[in-house]
């Protein structure tokens, strides 16, 4: 009876179907688990750490012959990794992820929102504003690659409507989108300071009218088509040793149109010097 009772209550072994084999000989490039949102903390060059929260995308490739991946690892993973997130422990957690659930390949995207506190340029009032950043991370036979894609919001004022009206000049709000492989380390604010200084004029959260004057003027006298905003961010990036590689894009919401200006440029400088 109690020989009975001992073999009833043993546990059964459970059947891992994710890794059975698979006979449709077809590889999936991307599979994983998407839009899950974590607490996570981040460098921040004034305060030293910025606590967020993020949205991660993460994926690994899947060979031809499993028939599934280990969706739960990858939220272990990302539970694991409480600690502050940065260039280097995001390599970590690439790699990670690739050994755990044995791939060759693998890919994240962390995306959130970052506050820098801004001061407007006469009254000295200080506001938040806040830019979308995004982690991308990349890792392929055990070789991790990181980028780093910032959107800074601008203001862009026309030379040509400048150029040709009496008085006046249409503007309108611009994203700049910056998408840097780096080689060394770089603040997120570096990278929003350097857009910003080539826009017609930086965004404030919060203006008194003497700050709306200098914002408005300083638009005026310093015009940029959407061209001149992607070369001038790329002459910037051109120079700077850290960044090996790059995307700039501009995307100008026309306020005299219902369709957007845009431009790309795309360079990687380490491709070119081989």
């Amino acid at each position: 009876m109690d020989s009975a009772i001992n073999k009833s209550s043993c546990p059964l072994p459970i059947a891992d179907v994710q890794a059975s084999a698979d006979t449709r000989r077809i590889a999936i490039d991307k599979v994983g688990i998407k839009d899950i949102r974590h607490p996570v903390r981040v460098r921040d060059r004034s305060d030293g750490e910025q606590h967020t929260v993020a949205t991660f995308n993460m994926y690994v490739y899947l060979p031809h012959n499993f028939k599934g991946t280990h969706m739960s690892r990858f939220v272990q993973i990302l539970n694991k990794h409480e600690k502050e997130i940065g260039v280097e422990s995001f390599k970590e957690m690439l790699t990670e992820m690739a050994e755990r659930l044995e791939s060759e390949m693998g890919h994240i995207e962390m995306r959130f929102p970052y506050f820098v506190n801004k001061k407007a340029p006469i009254s000295g009032v200080q506001s938040l504003l806040d830019y979308d950043v995004t982690f991308i991370g990349e890792i392929s036979k055990g070789t991790p690659r990181m980028f780093i894609k910032v959107v800074v919001p601008v203001t862009s004022l026309c030379p040509c409507s400048k150029e040709i009206s009496a008085y006046g000049a249409h503007n309108q709000r611009s994203h700049v989108t910056v998408q840097v492989r780096t080689r060394g380390f770089i603040w997120l604010e570096e990278i929003i300071d350097l857009v910003e200084k080539e826009a017609s004029c930086e965004l404030y959260g919060l203006l008194k009218r003497p700050d709306e004057k200098y914002v408005t003027e300083r638009a005026y006298n310093n015009p940029k088509f959407v061209e001149d905003m992607v070369r001038d961010v790329a002459v910037r990036l051109n120079a700077d040793d850290r960044i090996d590689a790059y995307i700039v894009e501009s995307e100008n919401f026309e306020s005299i149109h219902n369709h957007s200006a845009y431009a790309l440029i795309e360079r990687d400088k380490e491709t070119e010097a081989a």
